[in-house]
């Protein structure tokens, strides 16, 4: 049925573009690609894991997770991505090799705390499935989808309508000039890692519970698919980011669906890749708005 596939492309195009949403803020400031930001995704996931366990509470493990891992992205980019940027003469592919070795680096981490074996996330939400006609919708995703909607609801109020927001669009358009007029840069790129980094941790915590499982690996198929959308909805752009994770989440649910597995699901985000950039070298939306 094509309308249970657009639900289903919808929930899973909402996580795919929460999990690069953090890369897209972030590239927006620093003009890196991070792909540690993926390591945020999996990093979410063990502690909102651990939360729950102790807390038993959904949301309080959701919003506790979120918040430490922003904490945890912005002590990465003061120690970390800001002594390399600062140096004078570094190339450009330096940060992003950094990444890499901090993505591996956190994998191998949680590897080590956790252990190698896949950890069930035990949530049981009292919303039963919700039956329209041939329709169903299952509880996990009436929550991802909710939740998701209300955490992009909140990242453009953040970024349209308050100061922080204005500072981070003025240093993502031209870093020198918003320092010039008064514009605290590093506030704006503290920003970017709280949000970018939390909303990743979210991400990781909505597949955990839609598959009821994670893992120290489960970052490396998001951390390629995140690169794909970033540059897809045109790099920097927070509304193009959006438009490419759905775009990416319908494209691959309704292959799988109606084509069947004449190539593996995850080869279809970087198909649509070069279709839609052979069309618009520029992504999606090239301007740089929320």
């Amino acid at each position: 049925m094509l309308l249970q596939q657009l639900v289903n492309g919808i929930m899973i195009g909402s996580v795919y573009a929460l999990t690069a949403m953090g890369a897209t803020l972030i590239y927006g400031i620093l003009r890196i690609l991070d792909i540690a930001n993926a390591a945020a995704y999996a990093v979410g996931a063990y502690l909102g894991w651990y939360i729950y366990t102790l807390t038993n509470n959904l949301f309080l493990a959701f919003f506790l997770a979120m918040i430490l891992t922003g904490l945890i992205g912005v002590l990465v980019e003061k120690y970390i991505y800001l002594p390399i940027i600062s140096k004078p003469n570094v190339i450009t592919i330096v940060p992003l090799i950094t990444s890499v070795g901090l993505f591996t680096l956190t994998g191998d981490l949680l590897r080590l705390i956790a252990g190698p074996n896949v950890k069930s996330l035990g949530v049981k939400l009292r919303i039963g499935v919700l039956q329209i006609g041939n329709l169903r919708i299952n509880p996990e995703w009436i929550f991802i989808i909710i939740l998701t909607a209300l955490l992009f609801s909140i990242l453009w109020f953040i970024l349209n309508k308050t100061k922080l927001g204005l500072a981070w669009r003025a240093t993502a358009s031209d870093s020198e000039i918003a320092q010039a007029m008064g514009v605290n840069i590093n506030v704006s790129m503290a920003l970017s890692y709280i949000l970018g980094y939390g909303f990743a941790a979210s991400a990781g915590i909505m597949v955990g519970l839609l598959y009821n499982s994670i893992y120290p690996t489960m970052g490396d198929i998001p951390s390629y698919k995140m690169l794909a959308i970033i540059v897809l909805g045109g790099l920097g752009n927070p509304v193009g980011t959006v438009l490419a994770g759905l775009l990416i989440g319908l494209s691959e649910t309704l292959v799988a669906a109606y084509i069947g597995s004449i190539m593996p699901r995850d080869v279809i985000a970087f198909l649509v890749l070069i279709i839609v950039l052979l069309v618009k070298p520029s992504g999606l939306i090239s301007k740089k708005n929320a």
